[in-house]
This record gives C-alpha cells, sequence and structure tokens, in this order.
C-alpha cells in the first residue's frame, strides 16, 4: 500500500512539474500551445521526471522535487494543471482573498502562537468539513463553479487516503498556495494603482 501511495505521489508530481514547464515556455514565447502541442509535451515531460534517468541520479527528478516542497495540496496541484485546459480563466481575486485570510491565521497557529490548534480540525471535525462545504457551496453560488469541483474532489481525495496524509487541511492549502496568493493579490492591487494613477493622469484638467 505504501509503494502504491509513493507511486501515486511521484506521477502527481511528475505531472506537476510537466505543467509548470509547459506554463514557463509559453510565457516565454509568449504564445498559447495548440492542445496537441500540449498534451505530446505533458507526456514527454512526465516521463522524464518519473523515470529514473540511470545517469547519476538514483531516484526519478519529481522525487527529488518532492523531497524539497512536499506534496503540494490537491487544490494546488488542480489550480496548476487547469491553467493549460482550453477555456481557462483566472482565479478570482474573492477566493484568492479568502485562501490569503485563511492562511495568514492557519500557519501562525498550527505553529504554536497561541492556544489553538486549527491543523487538528482536519482529523475529521464534522464542523470543519462542513465549513468547507459551504464555502465549496459559496463558489458555486458565485458562478465560480470550478472551485467547486476542486474543492470537491480535495475532499475526495482525502476521504480515500489519496496522499499519506490524513489531515484534510493538507489536501486543501500548503505553503506554495499561501505565497501564490499573497503575491497575486499584491501584484493585482500594484496593478490597480497604476491604473488610477493613469487614468488620474489623462482626466487631470489642463
Amino acid at each position: 500500500m505504501n509503494h502504491l501511495l509513493q507511486n501515486i505521489a511521484l506521477a502527481e508530481m511528475s505531472i506537476t512539474c510537466a505543467f509548470v514547464l509547459i506554463w514557463a515556455m509559453q510565457k516565454i514565447s509568449q504564445q498559447a500551445f495548440p492542445l496537441l502541442a500540449k498534451v505530446i509535451l505533458l507526456l514527454v515531460l512526465a516521463n522524464l521526471f518519473f523515470w529514473p534517468l540511470g545517469i547519476s541520479l538514483e531516484l526519478p527528478l519529481a522525487a527529488y522535487v518532492r523531497g524539497v516542497i512536499g506534496d503540494l495540496s490537491i487544490v494546488t496541484t488542480l489550480l496548476l494543471w487547469g491553467t493549460l485546459m482550453p477555456n481557462h480563466k483566472h482565479v478570482p481575486a474573492a477566493f484568492k482573498l479568502s485562501v490569503a485570510i485563511v492562511a495568514m491565521g492557519f500557519y501562525p497557529l498550527a505553529l504554536g502562537l497561541g492556544m489553538l490548534d486549527p491543523y487538528a480540525w482536519g482529523y475529521g471535525s464534522t464542523m470543519f468539513l462542513i465549513s468547507v462545504l459551504l464555502f465549496a457551496a459559496v463558489c458555486g453560488l458565485a458562478s465560480w463553479s470550478k472551485g467547486t469541483w476542486i474543492l470537491g474532489l480535495a475532499i475526495i481525495a482525502w476521504g480515500v487516503h489519496w496522499h499519506e496524509s490524513a489531515n484534510l487541511w493538507d489536501y486543501l492549502l500548503d505553503p506554495l498556495l499561501a505565497i501564490w496568493v499573497i503575491f497575486s493579490l499584491l501584484g493585482l492591487f500594484l496593478e490597480k494603482r497604476k491604473e488610477k494613477a493613469r487614468s488620474g493622469y489623462l482626466f487631470r484638467p489642463g
């Protein structure tokens, strides 16, 4: 069973690394690749990360990446994978803000700042599970059904012990997701300020 979980985790990380590389190549080339090209690149790169290359590395490349950053949450994984899907839409700012607020409260408390330990809620707390389900429902009501599916799949993955962790938090949140939403919101704030300043300059009297 442990061997199967290790292979699942490696396969997931290999696919994620492949998605990140394809996304980076698209950014560098400044154009979106055709779907067929994405699929071919995904298969080639994922296999390169999954299988040991046998040159000077004893383990697959994905194992070294996983050793550095650990397992990504299901939410982060699906958001990354979704960036290359056809008709991809940006993650709503409200979702990013919600995740940022949760992360800024969760990590200090989980690391021992204060008497409350929210990480313990992930081990089967009914109220915590209901809260996540309600948040998923709010995503759907806010016309972001993708968020509902992502959170739903994260809960299902936790229920079937897709990863080694038995804590629901590890399927919903990780440090990379927290860092991404915070910097993304900061970039959005700075962009809005530039637009406001530019608009004020254009419509300035005289």
